[in-house]
């Protein structure tokens, strides 16, 4: 009688430990901008009572899903329209802004008003640099971050989104719904922007987050995928020939020096 015996632990394998997830900027320019982005935690708070909401278990576990992105400008911006009725940002800092005027429209943009989901709510759009890729199932949730406190509201909502970074690397955008136009947007740099929650294959397993290299093989599957947005309306519909053209690893990590 033969035995055959396996010290392999069943937990051991590619889907062990924490997800992996790699963030890197699609291009160089300005890069001195862009901070990494921030696992959510409130330390500098009341831990010696037991019963401080700092020690909560439950409120560790949410804190630690959410990573936020800064703002990387200081802009104010108002809505305005022409006298032909079309509609326009204007840079209420003036000369005092920290970005030239002209250099505005190339930051922060207004949405086609063909396509604003409400006639009376602007849409408008921060254009990013920031990219997200894993080499296993790993989705992404954009939103508003809403545990960070703002003494002065934004006068709307940022545009959340739902899809699978793995196999859909695509730059981040902050996509904002403007509810109240007759009131000003108001951000500053260092500000939290917006949240990234990521889920793997199941609840359990942690997510770190880490700077990775932007490889030649990760700016070709990235030409291969991009910009399909501008020709079809459907673009979920394409994941399964993205997944088809996808090398097995684009995940390397970034090496400092």
């Amino acid at each position: 009688m033969q035995i055959n015996l396996s010290f392999d632990r069943p937990e051991d394998g590619p889907k062990s430990g924490p997800i992996t997830v790699g963030w890197f900027l699609t291009t160089d320019k300005g890069a001195v901008l862009y901070d990494a982005p921030e696992r959510v935690m409130f330390r500098q708070t009341n831990k010696a009572h037991s019963k401080s909401a700092s020690r909560c278990p439950g409120v560790i576990q949410l804190e630690s899903r959410y990573f936020y992105v800064k703002c990387p400008f200081d802009i104010h911006v108002g809505f305005g329209r022409d006298d032909k009725g079309k509609p326009h940002l204007i840079n209420r800092a003036g000369v005092g802004s920290s970005i030239r005027g002209n250099k505005l429209n190339e930051v922060l943009m207004l949405v086609n008003e063909a396509e604003w989901r409400y006639p009376d709510r602007p849409t408008v759009q921060m254009v990013l640099p920031y990219c997200m890729i894993a080499d296993e199932t790993v989705y992404i949730t954009q939103l508003s971050p809403f545990m960070h406190y703002r003494s002065n509201p934004l006068p709307g909502t940022i545009f959340g989104g739902r899809f699978p970074l793995n196999i859909w690397p695509r730059p981040l955008m902050w996509a904002f719904e403007w509810h109240e136009p007759e009131k000003d947007i108001v951000l500053k740099r260092g500000e939290p922007l917006f949240y990234c929650q990521f889920e793997g294959d199941g609840p359990d397993r942690p997510v770190q987050v880490i700077e990775a290299e932007r490889t030649p093989e990760l700016v070709k599957y990235m030409d291969q995928i991009g910009g399909v947005v501008n020709y079809v309306n459907q673009t979920f519909g394409l994941f399964k020939a993205a997944e088809e053209l996808r090398p097995a690893k684009l995940l390397v990590p970034k090496t400092k020096g």
